[in-house]
């Protein structure tokens, strides 16, 4: 028979209870319920929430934890806790400031995620976990409490604070808010040239342009994971059919790496002249290509924007469907810049060849306080001529201004019908030399109507005709670079 005996004692301060077991003959003392150890004891009289993490701590298992409490000064406002392991390697925080942090290693490659891992590639930075507490407080502007502080870690802190840091890589120095600007093997000195503006800060990415046995393109974006959230543009050229298949492919997939924004660059429209059917069975390929570029999936920074010099006709803009932003840009601020620094700048009056290029162009020139000259082509029997429908072209130099230029006949024509009215200079701009079939030679002095011209001014948004022109009279080329670079700074 066992009987049970109750005993409470109580006080101003505590409260106490024991419950005693006596009987059966067994020893008394070691039924009576007593604290496990001194760390239970000393938690009923913390505060609640003290109690809940020195309980939850004491609840580990006793062989790898043991926690004890010394006061080192009566007058001491807080205790200090100590550790002891297993193999008897106490205060082991000290050891390894001692060992100057031997394997530090394998320690800190565990402590590194791989979240942070990443972003350290990508972003070139150190990952938090491996910054030292003392980097990490002076950062914050508080004195440094840690231990880690201690001199025994002073001459090892820095190496552990870059351990897994890369260095930076030349072409991702710039921060991220500055573009990456990618670009087809034609535009590549065009892309230099943008990239040696230092004012816009842009960076250039490459492509690797390879091709199957078959013919078909074998592509590669270089660097494409750390390109991720980083603004991104490609520069286009589709001077010919055959080269836009692999350059969509391209398009169609920068801006599914996870890109902040993309930006299609394409100086040169090249179906712009199709915009319109005027018998029925005619194809109006420029809504097909507009199409096309339509398509271009969305980046995380929403639709793309494609940035467009001169585009024939400006309803074209209609073409286009929701998911992608057409802006338009023009070449003619680098005309005006150049005009101004002719010799006889006052004299100059712009002509235009037909009436679709005045009311292209008419308004940027108005602005700038010039006059106008405006031809017109008539129909006579089977052919069609040059006449001058309004303004005075005798005793100027006349500039004549178009979107763009093919054969260059409706050109040659108008400066024969200027030079016959009396101007004593003649000089073209379009802001695409076409030329197909390597028409530009009716240009030079060894063409048709070559020596009829002082200057003839193009950009390089055709980039095989710069290629072909360069150094030759009259030709002069203007570079977009600036314009461009301008238009990719977000």
């Amino acid at each position: 028979m066992t009987t049970t005996f109750a005993l409470l004692v109580s006080s101003s301060s505590s409260a106490a209870t024991a419950v005693f077991k006596i009987g059966g003959g067994k020893n008394n003392n070691s039924n009576v319920r007593r604290p496990r150890n001194q760390h239970t004891e000393r938690s009923r009289h913390l505060s609640p929430t003290q109690r809940k993490t020195s309980t939850r701590a004491a609840s580990l298992p006793p062989s790898r934890f043991n926690f004890t409490s010394s006061n080192q000064n009566n007058n001491s406002e807080s205790s200090s806790s100590s550790s002891s392991y297993p193999n008897g390697n106490s205060h082991r925080l000290s050891a390894m400031e001692e060992e100057g942090f031997a394997g530090k290693s394998a320690f800190f490659e565990e402590a590194l995620s791989e979240q942070e891992r990443t972003r350290s590639r990508m972003f070139n930075t150190e990952p938090l976990s491996m910054v030292t507490p003392t980097a990490r407080q002076e950062s914050n502007g508080s004195a440094s409490t840690s231990s880690f502080t201690s001199s025994s870690n002073s001459n090892s802190s820095n190496e552990i604070g870059t351990f897994f840091k890369h260095e930076p890589r030349e072409k991702w120095k710039k921060k991220n808010k500055f573009p990456v600007l990618f670009y087809s093997k034609e535009h590549e000195p065009l892309a230099k040239k943008i990239a040696e503006l230092e004012e816009f800060s842009v960076e250039l990415g490459t492509i690797n342009w390879e091709s199957f046995n078959d013919g078909f393109p074998d592509l590669f974006i270089n660097d494409a994971y750390d390109i991720r959230d980083r603004h991104v543009a490609f520069l286009a050229s589709f001077h010919n059919p055959e080269v836009i298949f692999e350059q969509l492919s391209i398009i169609y997939s920068l801006p599914k790496m996870f890109v902040a924004s993309f930006t299609l660059v394409l100086p040169f429209f090249p179906t712009g002249t199709a915009e319109r059917v005027a018998v029925e069975g005619e194809v109006a390929t420029a809504v097909t290509l507009a199409r096309m570029l339509s398509s271009t999936p969305p980046s995380r920074g929403g639709p793309t924007s494609a940035v467009i010099f001169d585009i024939h006709a400006l309803q074209e803009r209609f073409y286009f469907g929701d998911a992608i932003l057409p802006c338009f840009e023009s070449g003619i601020p680098m005309l005006l810049k150049r005009l101004q620094k002719l010799e006889d700048a006052q004299n100059v009056v712009i002509a235009y060849p037909d009436e679709g290029a005045y009311k292209r162009f008419h308004s940027f020139f108005d602005r700038a306080g010039y006059e106008s000259v405006v031809c017109t082509k008539v129909r006579q029997k089977e052919k069609r001529i040059v006449k001058l429908k309004e303004g005075e072209p005798a005793g100027r130099h006349c500039v004549i201004v178009d979107d763009l230029v093919q054969s260059g006949g409706t050109l040659i024509e108008c400066q024969a019908l200027l030079q016959k009215l009396g101007a004593t200079k003649v000089s073209a701009y379009v802001t695409h030399g076409v030329f197909p079939n390597k028409s530009w030679k009716r240009f030079t002095s060894e063409g048709a109507g070559g020596q009829g011209f002082s200057n003839f001014w193009i950009t390089d948004s055709c980039p095989m005709t710069v290629k072909d022109v360069e150094g030759l009279k009259p030709f002069e080329v203007l570079s977009l670079a600036r314009r461009i670079a301008k238009a990719l700074q977000i």
